[in-house]
């Protein structure tokens, strides 16, 4: 029933006219292909622009049975964009998930490593091989500048400013940042290139990307969560860490040693203070310390 057309226009929009990355706009597809199953699973033939709010309802009862709230408030949230998109375009007159309620999902802490296990996981690399300085390096990067792993496989040569002591990130929206870097990270960066990615045969279109796989292409976001998955387990950390761990850590540690809030929002490319204030309620006993420190009533 034309859903794909405008699904297709949709995404063009996204990424055309609100800048969005790659990954966001199949993320907010994804949401509206799941709608699609649920129509033709139980045949149900209507357009996007007929489509009324009983079955969008209905859609949302199911979702409801088989995910968590925080991912039912995200399908919600994708797909009000999306009709809200054929309102802006005149192609209906209302938005049928208009008054649907978000579910309330709480605010959840992101899981975080401590310095001694951040140090155990990189320690447990293998460097007898070619692989194992390219993980190391990319350790180092996601944990000392903060990165998105989706910054990380995108990060390229020219990108990397090391006199100046900073490296350029494009991030989401195609939004670019300068996050400084260390002269530790600088140090792994360096071994990387010149020991390991010197002797690659690199592919067509990838001769700027710094972190390659073994054939000379672009490293994928799952390739890089394997790596750290197969870390943990080899250092028995009972934490169900990902490539965003390395991040929430680097922000956490940075907050406990005295780092102010708005340098870790420039650091992490957050665009609203909000998001970044997540890290305070994170080490509450380090925040009870700053208050005991400094407050004339201690």
């Amino acid at each position: 029933m034309n859903w794909s057309r405008y699904i297709k226009d949709y995404q063009s929009y996204l990424r055309i006219e609100r800048g969005l990355s790659k990954n966001t706009i199949e993320n907010y597809g994804f949401d509206i292909e799941r709608l699609c199953l649920f129509l033709e699973t139980n045949q149900i033939e209507i357009s996007p622009l007929k489509i009324s709010d009983e079955t969008v309802q209905q859609f949302i009862y199911a979702v409801a049975k088989e995910v968590n709230p925080r991912s039912q408030a995200r399908i919600i949230s994708g797909l009000k964009s999306f009709f809200n998109y054929l309102v802006f375009e005149d192609y209906r007159n209302d938005n049928p998930l208009e008054l649907i309620e978000t579910p309330k999902t709480g605010r959840k802490l992101p899981d975080t490593l401590s310095v001694p296990e951040i140090d155990s996981l990189i320690a447990a690399i293998d460097l007898s091989s070619n692989e194992g300085e390219r993980n190391r390096a990319m350790l180092e990067t996601l944990y000392g500048c903060g990165l998105r792993v989706s910054e990380l496989v995108a990060l390229k040569i020219s990108d990397l400013f090391f006199e100046e002591g900073f490296i350029k990130i494009t991030g989401k929206g195609n939004k670019e940042r300068f996050v400084p870097i260390g002269k530790l990270t600088q140090k792994y960066m360096q071994m990387y290139q010149k020991e390991v990615r010197v002797n690659l045969t690199i592919k067509k279109g990838f001769e700027d990307t710094l972190f390659l796989n073994r054939r000379g292409g672009q490293l994928t976001r799952a390739m890089i969560f394997t790596i750290i998955k197969d870390l943990a387990v080899k250092v028995n950390l009972n934490k169900n860490i990902s490539p965003h761990t390395l991040r929430h850590s680097f922000a956490t540690h940075l907050l406990e040693n005295g780092a102010d809030l708005r340098s870790i929002q420039l650091m992490l490319g957050h665009e609203s203070i909000t998001t970044t204030e997540i890290y305070v309620h994170l080490d509450r006993s380090f925040l009870k310390e700053v208050m005991h420190s400094y407050h004339p009533r201690k």
